[in-house]
């Protein structure tokens, strides 16, 4: 490997490729921490990813790196530019190959296993005849003739990987597979020519097949670090507004320089991260904050890219653009965290690693036993082979893939997305679950819940009245009580002399009557007069999260109208179930401390982080679990991304942005919060199930092996304990069938 210019580094982030499983990744992680110079690695199997750290004071060599592992028998690739340094731009390219990656990998599989589908399905219809079929010759051919392109094209990927680990003197579970198919096939093979009567042709067959589609569902439930990087990048303006010498110029986003003046009309986003020179208005910041409300913004105040200007023109002056925007910064949080996440060894790999030695040590044994000792060759190979079909892992190919097919499958039913084996093993150690607030716990969208009028004052004609000043309204509040209006009344009254006054309300003329709308301090810059009963209904309704609306005409207030973001109706009894498996709960929300709290007490939270930033909703998930907490992390924002990927269990409300899916573990596509607890049970009950399959997998094996060994179990019976273990198997797994929540 040649020297690029990023050789020497402190850190570096690189593909690895050639991995196979859980134990390869680990494989590879002990090889990169053994090296002088490495502190720690972080080999992520999921992502195909490494970031290597170096010891203090010094710097990582790549080529001494990539010549290590290229001795393990993987291969180390720096393609990534200079790592954690790249921008956004750098991010997508990442995420596009990797995604190009998995598609090539998924129709690797897909195309191996429709291939042995017909086939694997007509060795197995000969079982049901095998003493005739053993009789007729050119039946015995033909499976002879089937069974070679399932074991050597079908199977040469396991094939491949089964001889690069024994040329670097390992083994993972392609040794097992390899082993397994081929000692079938070979023993057919002589039988076949010899004239003897048991051919295990289809044990090698419906083996490849299980197998392989086993890594076509691994490789289709990966999850996909590309799409989530690309949805947060597209989130950002591709072009910018720039002013120069009072000339207005639209330009590509990425001219932008700092120091820049960039102006920003109604509707438009923020393309980079800078300050208000000139303008007023409200500015959308959901998407990185899950703050509901807009904004108000004024001279002085900052604004971040891929934000939404709502209503008056800005002018900014650009303070961080590129890779320092806080777009960006979330890019790199994901990335991080996705790299950072070591991604647990399956578990058919951490048995096999004892096994596959175990199993190839005993078969040696038991042939030099019955050669040496009981002086007879035939009767060596022919034990030796037993052993080694009884070990062969087919119920363990379907032990995990069955289960999930028939989990995700019934989760389906209910609207739960569950993406990898490594989220089933992770969800049953889970202690706390984290809510996001807007989205999540509620509806994220505003509206009218009270309406309290002035004594002599109809509620629907302050309704009525607040609504046709608010029906052209781009505020979310304005629109609520324009929404509410036009439920109750129908049609709104038709206005005139509209007046905007940016950061405090609206006033207009209904039917002849000016009528004002908006906070307290619209209501003293009209001279309207407030009674003291409706100021403490005002702040009673403040008290409880929710933002207060004065409308008044004819030199006082008439009325407050109050708007907030509703709870979601299951939310509190969400809550609850998670409370009755033993969960805590706790909220966390860009919103302000006193909308929090009574949000947070309403659904009966255990604990409530509000006014908390993008950047530091991960952080809180940090300390959660620096504390001892196995955390869930639950949202639908841009903002949740970073802590869903941080958190031990990411899950996303499908109703929210495809970056907060794409970087969960679990997804609930109907946006109903219970479905939290649905999919924990779900996930809890689908590893029992694959935990209750691996010991139905090697149960029967490590029973027979000893008969065997012993010469008292010939192929044909050990063929036959192979198909009952996958049968127990099967019909476990589609028990998942009838799970049912809370069931």
């Amino acid at each position: 490997m040649s020297s690029p210019v990023v050789e020497q580094k402190a850190v570096l982030d690189v593909d690895i490729e050639g991995m196979t499983c859980g134990s390869c990744a680990a494989r590879v992680q002990k090889t990169l921490e053994h090296q002088h110079d490495v502190d720690h690695a972080d080999v992520n199997f999921a992502t195909g990813r490494a970031t290597v750290v170096a010891r203090s004071g010094m710097s990582l060599d790549l080529d001494e790196l990539g010549h290590a592992v290229r001795a393990a028998g993987y291969e180390l690739i720096d393609d990534r530019g200079s790592g954690r340094d790249a921008d956004s731009s750098s991010a997508i390219a990442r995420a596009e190959q990797t995604d190009a990656a998995e598609a090539e990998d998924r129709a690797l599989w897909f195309r191996r296993a429709v291939i042995s589908a017909p086939i694997a399905l007509f060795m197995l219809s000969t079982m049901l005849y095998h003493e005739t079929a053993m009789e007729t010759e050119w039946l015995r051919w033909l499976q002879f003739v089937l069974a070679i392109p399932v074991q050597f094209y079908v199977g040469w990927p396991i094939l491949v990987g089964a001889a690069q680990r024994a040329r670097h003197l390992s083994a993972n579970m392609d040794t097992l597979i390899a082993m397994g198919t081929l000692s079938a096939f070979t023993f057919s093979t002589y039988q076949l020519v010899t004239g003897g009567m048991e051919l295990y042709f289809e044990a090698s067959v419906v083996i490849m097949f299980f197998i392989t589609l086993g890594r076509y569902l691994e490789a289709r439930a990966k999850g996909r670090a590309g799409q989530a990087l690309r949805s947060l990048v597209e989130l950002g303006a591709k072009e910018a507004r720039r002013v120069h010498d009072g000339v207005e110029e639209m330009v590509p986003v990425e001219a932008i320089e700092v120091g820049d003046l960039v102006k920003i009309r109604p509707g438009e986003k923020v393309p980079v991260d800078g300050e208000v020179v000139d303008g007023s208005s409200a500015v959308d910041e959901s998407m990185l904050t899950g703050e509901s409300l807009p904004v108000d913004k004024e001279p002085g105040d900052d604004v971040a890219g891929a934000t939404v200007n709502s209503s008056g023109v800005l002018t900014i002056r650009a303070t961080r653009v590129g890779a320092e925007t806080a777009l960006a910064q979330i890019v790199k949080l994901v990335e991080d965290a996705q790299t950072g996440k070591s991604g647990a060894q399956r578990l058919a790999d951490r048995i096999s690693a004892v096994f596959v030695p175990v199993v190839i040590s005993i078969a040696l044994l038991t042939f030099v036993g019955w050669a040496v000792i009981g002086g007879s060759v035939s009767d060596g190979v022919y034990a030796a082979v037993a052993v080694l079909i009884i070990a062969c892992p087919c119920a363990l190919g379907l032990a995990t893939p069955m289960a999930i097919m028939v989990g995700t499958g019934r989760g389906a039913q209910l609207g739960i997305l569950i993406k990898s084996v490594d989220v089933l093993e992770r969800t049953r150690r889970i202690s706390t679950v984290v809510f996001d607030k807007t989205g999540t716990l509620t509806e994220g969208a505003m509206s009218v819940t009270d309406v309290i009028a002035l004594d002599g004052v109809d509620d629907s004609e302050l309704l009525a009245k607040a609504g046709a000043v608010e029906a052209d309204s781009e505020h979310p509040i304005g629109q609520a009580i324009a929404a509410a209006a036009r439920e109750a009344q129908g049609a709104l009254a038709e206005v005139t002399d509209l007046e905007t006054i940016v950061g405090q309300g609206i006033r207009a003329d209904v039917d002849g009557t000016t009528v004002w709308v908006g906070r307290r301090t619209l209501a003293k810059q009209a001279d309207l007069a407030l009674a003291d009963g409706l100021e403490a209904a005002a702040t009673e309704l403040e008290q409880q999260g929710r933002t207060a609306v004065f409308a008044g005409w004819g030199g006082s207030i008439r009325g407050v109208i109050a708007v907030a973001d509703t709870v979601k109706p299951s939310a509190a009894t969400t809550i609850e179930r998670l409370h009755d498996l033993g969960l805590s709960s706790a909220m966390i929300t860009g919103d302000n401390a006193r909308t929090a709290e009574a949000i947070g007490n309403s659904v009966g939270i255990d604990r409530v982080i509000a006014e908390v930033l993008p950047e530091d909703k991960q952080a809180e998930v940090e300390r959660l679990q620096a504390a001892g907490e196995i955390v869930a992390m639950v949202g639908d924002g841009v903002n949740d991304a970073p802590a869903l990927v941080q958190a031990d269990l990411g899950i996303a409300i499908g109703t929210g942005t495809d970056v907060a899916i794409e970087s969960s573990d679990l997804t609930l596509i109907r946006g109903d919060v219970g479905g939290v607890v649905s999919a924990i049970e779900l996930s809890r009950r689908t590893y029992q199930t694959i935990v209750q399959n691996l010991f139905w997998a090697f149960g029967y094996n490590t029973i027979a092996i000893p008969l065997a060994a012993a010469g008292l179990l010939n192929p044909l019976i050990a063929g036959a304990a192979m198909a009952f273990s996958s049968i127990s198997v099967v019909l476990n797994s589609l028990r998942l069938r009838r799970f049912s929540p809370g069931g």
